[in-house]
C-alpha cells in the first residue's frame, strides 16, 4: 500500500455518514424537512460519503498500485466535498437558530 490515507477516509467517512443519518432523522422527526432543503442536501452529502467509503475500501483491497492511487485520490476528493457540504449544513443550522 503506497499511502495510508484510504484507511483514515474509510473510518471517518463511515462516522460522518452516521452524523448525516442523524441529521436527516432529526429533521423528519421535527417536521422541519418540509420547510427546508437541509434534508436533501444532507442526503447528497451522505451519498458522497458512501461513495468515498466504497472507493477507499476498494483502494485498500486492490493490488494494482495505479488503480489504488486513482481510487484513493477520487475518495479524497469526494470526502473533501462531503466535508464542505457538512460545513454548509452547520452554517444553515446556525443561521436558523439565530433567527
Amino acid at each position: 500500500m503506497a499511502n495510508n490515507t484510504s484507511q483514515h477516509i474509510l473510518s471517518t467517512s463511515a462516522n460522518l455518514l452516521g452524523f448525516c443519518l442523524f441529521v436527516i432523522t432529526s429533521l423528519h422527526i421535527s417536521n422541519y424537512s418540509k420547510e427546508s432543503i437541509l434534508d436533501e442536501l444532507t442526503t447528497i452529502i451522505a451519498l458522497l460519503l458512501i461513495l468515498s467509503c466504497l472507493l477507499s475500501f476498494y483502494s485498500i483491497r486492490t493490488s494494482d498500485l495505479n488503480k489504488e492511487r486513482r481510487l484513493e485520490v477520487t475518495a479524497e476528493y469526494l470526502f473533501i466535498s462531503a466535508i464542505l457540504g457538512i460545513i454548509t449544513i452547520i452554517i444553515f443550522m446556525a443561521i436558523n437558530i439565530i433567527k
